[in-house]
């Protein structure tokens, strides 16, 4: 049963926590504490670019080790969502399942106004946001701050639309397994967080724009 007081206790301490880039032992430690206190064992481990705060939790019966983060975010956001508090949704995606194309789960989410938390490799393992697609490309917001295209990559960066996207993207671009300029990098270590705001999501019964 969701406890939406104890929901509404966690969101408001996640967020008073500072976590800049590469200055997340705050946030570690305290996800270090709450995974602990749910009965699992854990490490906090480095990670690209020198940040020593990937949690990794283990469920020690079976040996499964995971990277949390991310799948945390996702199961807490769903679950804060039906509480009622907020109108949200999300999916947490790995492996096999993070590809775009036509008939993926990322690109549906896309299509139906969601958008798509992924993780992929611009010199480092780095976090971005897909929010759309338009003419067999990808919208996509990137952190990172650039004014210039990468015409190698046929990349083109824009400053016209800051709330939304910044970065159009080929799809072929994306799906490469190895560690080139936005790539996915190798199947076994992809991940992906689809949310969605359920008041404007597209579905089969609320909208035909669902099947064009």
């Amino acid at each position: 049963m969701i406890e939406k007081s104890r929901l509404l206790s966690l969101f408001e301490k996640l967020i008073s926590i500072d976590s800049p880039s590469f200055g997340e032992r705050e946030m570690g430690d305290f996800v270090t504490k709450k995974l602990r206190s749910l009965g699992l064992s854990g490490l906090l481990g480095s990670t690209f670019g020198g940040s020593d705060n990937n949690y990794l939790a283990q469920r020690g019966i079976q040996g499964l080790v995971v990277a949390t983060a991310m799948m945390f975010l996702s199961n807490w956001l769903d679950g804060f969502g039906r509480t009622g508090k907020l109108s949200i949704s999300s999916r947490y995606l790995s492996g096999e399942s993070v590809v775009l194309h036509r008939d993926s789960a990322i690109n549906d989410a896309l299509r139906r106004g969601g958008v798509a938390v992924v993780r992929l490799y611009y010199e480092v393992a780095h976090y971005v946001l897909l929010t759309g697609e338009q003419d067999g490309k990808i919208l996509m917001f990137d952190p990172y701050y650039e004014t210039e295209d990468f015409p190698q990559e046929n990349i083109l960066v824009t400053l016209e639309h800051p709330l939304s996207y910044n970065r159009i993207v080929p799809v072929s671009c994306f799906n490469r397994e190895n560690h080139d300029l936005y790539s996915l990098g190798e199947i076994e270590s992809r991940e992906a967080v689809l949310l969605f705001n359920e008041r404007t999501k597209l579905t089969a019964e609320k909208t035909i724009e669902y099947f064009i």
